[in-house]
Order: structure tokens, then C-alpha cells, then sequence
């Protein structure tokens, strides 16, 4: 099968490929289809599998982090508490005419004259005055917009058949880490820093997702939630990274009007305070090198820093990792945000829990300590049945900060209760310190697995003597392994059945393809992105060996079966190349 890319646009080549072939396509076909939501084929399904496995072998395997897998749905109290119900929403525009509603931000990106930090910023009706001065009119049918309005983005749902029972789908996998903490703290032998992953799916209700696996309503979250203690972080992977480079667009050019590549060592990067966490750093290198075993060069790659008003309201610093796709330009796949303590607080003000912990100071020292004492004989009248609930939640709320707030507001917010001066007491007393409670630090890699996917498929696409293929790095290709008797007879179909058999139950993922020429298996292989064919010929039943095909060369080499189990569980190792797989054969 041939697929010519010259003067074509390669995200349609690819999407039409992926139809095909059984990669992914639009869900619900039968129906119109419905935009945001994608299914995933056998191919597909298999490609994904492997690029999440990639991910845990490093995290949870080899660096020793918690996996979890939490519920969809969570009650409204859960996103009320991190924020979402108030700061997850994004600005949208109806058409007069045909009331086809779009993301009034991404109208105004695709014209390309306003840069996307720009119109981050922007209210609802500086939105409406650019729209107008660009004379963007509706997609569908060319007609003017209405007034800009906040679409909140979140699915909502009842949880059981009471209205109030307000519920939301996850727009995030983080939260179901947070909520979890203490128990989590636990299992973590109480030592700091660990680290929790969850990998499962996330909603979003998009505006108008039109951009294929790079835009979903329901899609695969990858999050790492990294607990530290600030004062004494242990970033013991340090070391291993510090001269590693990276490629940084930072704000401070941004804000210039600059798209200027800063490309520092961590140790630099740090030292100059580009990156605020030592963890944030190490993680950043993490994601870098695994877009690189994914195929995309350093080169396609960088971390644009996030200005003030485009951070999500959790971060004090955040990063985006991007890599460059043909139609769409610079498409972020992973975010890292520095969290601070803000949703372990947060869940701690709304539930009443105490997400501290402890440490002991090596050197007790004297220190004055603040005391916020609960005053029952105003909280009852002013909180009735719950002011047993905000009495303790006065005693593991910090101090320090509901004294400043006191002081500078006249209240102080305790989850949705408001705290004045009268409901409690102040005290101060000198105290030998021997240890500290303090909520952790979190800084978060956050990566998306339906873009991981896209962006492996763009990035394995070539066309090589007017044939597509798919060269898929070999640990994450959905087939391994073709195997094809030479024709379909002579006995050849039974041998090469026995070789497919054996390489199964060795647990390799194989295709068995006899039908029509040789050539045609080859090509319709190479199209799926199988690394390796294995061929069955009249020499294999007169000295049981086998000729394997490279996907990419098209070299072949010729093999003993006996021999196949030891040498290609090395190859998908990466311990051996195609060379060391045989002798050199010449067809």
C-alpha cells in the first residue's frame, strides 16, 4: 500500500492511516460521530498500552513510586476544595446563526496574529474586541459571534438519585492522590520524599475539541504526585542529571515577544532560579528523555514557562513540555507544575483532616510559639451544629497564617467557613522546639497519554521508496514480530505455524500473515510499524532457520529457530542490534 506525503497534510495522512489500520478513530460513527471522543483499535489499543508501560517501568519500577487507581467520579465538595468548581472554566462564543459554540481563546490562536500568552489574559471583553478587530466569524457557517461567556469544563453528574448529590467527573487524576494522602503517607513507612502515580481516565467537556487524539473530552491521564519536604528536599537524583540540558522558552522572554530557546544544564537552571524545585528539574529531564525513546528528537522539543495569569491556580511555577507537530505547531504532552502545599491545605481546611506530618529537629531550639485557641461561646451561636467541626479545624489550621489573615482581612477563610477576630484566642508562649509539623510539597508531572500517542504515530511516519511505514521505536511497536512461509505450500505454512506457535507461548506479540506475495506481507507490515519479519523458506525445513526482515533497512539476516527466544528477547531490550540477530543473508 502506498501513501505519498509531498504537498499533503501529514495529521490527515496519519488520522486516515490510523482509520484503517485499526490505530484509533472517531467514536460513535454509526451516529454522526461526536467530536472529543475517540476508540481505540487493536493496534491502537496495544501502541498505548506501551507507551503507559514505558512510563511505569521508570517510575514505579526503577524509581520506586506508589501507583493508586482512584474513582472517576467524586463528589462536588472534592473540586470545590482544589478549586476547580470556581477556576476550571474557559471562555466560549456562540454563533448567532447556527449556535455552533467554540473556544473563543483557540478562534483567535488560529489566526496567528495574537500569541497564545497574550490572549491567556485577556477578559471576556477584550476577547469580544479582538474577535471583532480580526473579523473572525464562525467555522461552520461564516456568521458573527455573540457575547464571550465561561463554560465551566467539567462533566456534571448525580452521584445516586438525590439532586443534591452534586458529583463531577475527574478533570484530573491528582486529586484522587490528595484526598488519599494520609493513608498513602502510611504505606510510604512515613519517610519523605515519595512519590504516587496515577495513570486512568480524565473529562473534560471541551467547547469544541477539533484536533483529533490532541483534544479530548474523555482521555488518559498520566499524573505523579511527588510529596518533599521544602526545608529538606533529598533530591537524591540529582547528581545523576545536573549536567543534562534542557531547552527553556522562559517567561521572561515571553514576555518580550521572543520565542527564544534557552538551553542550560539543571545545575545552571537551578542555580539561576529558571526552575524553582530541584525534583521539578529532575522530572523535566525524565520527560525529555522518554519523548526521545518515543522518537522525537531534543531538537522537536522544549519547556515553555507559564506566565502568572496562564498557571492553573494550584502552581507558583509551572512548565509545559511541547513538541512540535506538523498542523498544529508547538502541542504540549506533559505539564509540570510546582504545587507547593496549596491542595493538601485546601483538603485539609474543606474535610477537617489533618494532612501534616512530623519531623523531628536535630537541634531542639527555643522558640515562641503561637496558639490559636477555639472560642465556643461565639462559635456556637454563629455555627450551631457544626461549630464542634470548625472548633477543630481552628486547632490544625496554621497559625501563623490565620493570625496574618486576622490581622490584614478581619477574617480568615477555613474551608467555606469565615472566621472572625471574636471566634478565637491568641496566645504566645516560649516553647523548646524538638520537632514540627508541616504539610509536604508536591511538584507534578503530568503527562497526556492520548498525545504521547499521536505524537509517536507523527513521528514514526515515513515514506520510504513510495511506501508508508511506521518506524515505531521497538520497545513500544503494538506487533513485534511478522511471521510469513514464503508461499503457501510444500509444507512451508506448517513450519512457519510451529515458529509462530513457539514465539508466542515464548510471549512475544506475533502476526501470522499468509496471504498474498511476500512483498505485499512486507508492505502491509512496515505499515503497522512491525520491527522485525520473519520468513519461512525451502532452506528453513532442510536446516531449520529462519531469514529476518528489518522494518527500517529492509536488510535481512539468517537465523537459527532454536536461537529466535534468546536473541530477540535481547533485541527488544535494546542489548543487541539487527546485525547481532544473525548472518548477514542476501535476497
Amino acid at each position: 500500500m502506498t501513501n505519498k506525503a509531498k504537498g499533503s497534510d501529514k495529521f490527515a495522512i496519519i488520522n486516515e492511516l490510523a482509520r484503517r489500520r485499526g490505530f484509533f478513530w472517531q467514536s460513535y460513527e454509526i451516529y454522526g460521530g461526536v467530536g472529543g471522543f475517540a476508540t481505540y483499535g487493536p493496534l491502537g489499543s496495544k501502541l498505548k498500552q506501551n507507551i503507559e508501560k514505558k512510563l511505569r517501568d521508570l517510575f514505579v519500577n526503577r524509581l520506586g513510586i506508589l501507583e493508586i487507581e482512584s474513582p472517576i467520579i467524586a463528589p462536588s465538595k472534592v473540586f470545590e476544595a482544589s478549586g476547580h468548581v470556581n477556576h476550571f472554566k474557559e471562555p466560549m462564543v456562540e454563533c448567532l446563526k447556527c449556535k455552533k459554540r467554540f473556544r473563543a481563546d483557540h478562534l483567535l490562536q488560529e489566526t496567528g496574529k495574537i500569541s497564545v500568552w497574550e490572549i491567556e489574559k485577556m477578559s471576556l471583553k477584550e476577547l469580544k474586541a479582538a474577535i471583532e478587530k480580526h473579523k473572525i466569524k464562525c467555522p461552520e457557517c461564516g456568521s458573527a459571534f455573540g457575547e464571550p461567556k465561561r463554560f465551566l469544563t467539567m462533566f456534571k453528574t448525580m452521584i445516586g438519585p438525590y439532586s443534591k448529590a452534586i458529583g463531577y467527573g475527574r478533570p484530573e487524576a491528582a486529586q484522587g492522590i490528595f484526598v488519599e494522602f494520609k493513608r498513602l503517607y502510611q504505606i510510604a513507612r512515613e519517610k519523605l520524599p515519595f512519590g504516587v502515580l496515577q495513570i486512568g481516565h480524565a473529562l473534560r467537556n471541551e467547547i469544541s475539541p477539533r484536533q483529533g487524539l490532541i483534544r479530548l473530552r474523555e482521555f488518559t491521564i498520566m499524573d505523579l504526585e511527588f510529596f518533599f519536604d521544602p526545608e529538606e528536599p533529598n533530591c537524591f537524583l540529582l547528581k545523576d542529571i545536573k549536567k543534562e540540558k534542557l531547552r527553556l522558552l522562559l517567561s521572561e522572554d515571553k514576555l518580550k515577544g521572543l520565542e527564544k530557546i534557552t538551553e542550560v544544564s539543571v545545575e545552571e537552571a537551578l542555580s539561576k532560579g529558571y526552575i524553582k524545585a530541584e525534583w521539578q528539574a529532575v522530572f523535566m529531564v525524565f520527560a525529555k528523555r522518554i519523548l526521545v525513546e518515543l522518537g522525537v528528537p531534543e531538537k522537536k522539543q522544549r519547556f515553555i514557562e507559564k506566565l502568572p495569569w496562564e498557571r492553573a491556580h494550584y502552581a507558583i511555577q509551572s512548565f509545559d513540555q511541547e513538541v512540535f507537530v506538523e498542523r498544529w505547531g508547538w502541542v504540549e504532552v506533559s505539564g509540570h507544575a510546582y504545587r507547593t502545599d496549596y491542595d493538601l491545605k485546601r483538603h485539609m481546611e474543606f474535610s477537617g483532616e489533618d494532612m501534616r506530618v512530623y519531623k523531628e529537629l536535630e537541634n531542639p531550639r527555643e522558640k515562641e510559639k503561637l496558639t490559636i485557641r477555639p472560642v465556643m461561646a461565639k462559635l456556637g451561636p454563629d455555627f450551631k451544629s457544626e461549630a464542634a467541626k470548625v472548633s477543630e479545624m481552628i486547632t490544625k489550621a496554621n497559625p501563623e497564617e490565620l493570625e496574618r489573615s486576622l490581622n490584614k482581612k478581619g477574617f480568615y477563610m477555613l474551608g467555606k467557613y469565615k472566621i472572625v477576630p471574636e471566634h478565637v484566642e491568641i496566645l504566645r508562649q516560649k516553647i523548646l522546639e524538638r520537632g514540627k509539623h508541616f504539610i509536604p510539597h508536591v511538584v507534578e508531572p503530568s503527562f497526556g497519554s492520548d498525545r504521547l500517542v499521536y505524537v509517536t504515530l507523527e513521528y514514526a511516519y515515513r515514506i520510504k521508496e513510495d511506501r508508508a511505514l511506521l518506524s515505531f521505536p521497538r520497545d513500544v511497536a503494538p506487533i513485534q514480530l511478522g511471521v510469513y512461509p514464503l508461499v503457501n505450500k510444500d509444507g512451508l505454512p506448517e513450519k512457519a505455524l510451529e515458529v509462530h506457535k513457539m514465539l508466542v507461548e515464548e510471549g512475544f506479540r506475533v502476526e501470522y500473515d499468509d496471504s498474498g506475495s511476500i512483498g505485499r506481507r512486507y508492505a502491509r507490515s512496515d505499515e503497522v510499524g512491525i520491527p522485525l519479519g520473519i520468513t519461512v523458506d525451502y532452506e528453513s525445513l532442510k536446516n531449520d532457520t529462519v531469514t529476518i526482515r528489518d522494518r527500517d533497512s529492509w536488510k535481512q539476516v539468517r537465523s537459527q529457530i532454536k536461537e529466535l527466544p534468546d536473541l530477540l528477547n535481547k533485541f527488544f531490550q535494546w542489548k543487541i542490534n539487527f546485525e547481532d540477530l544473525g548472518i548477514p543473508f542476501d535476497n
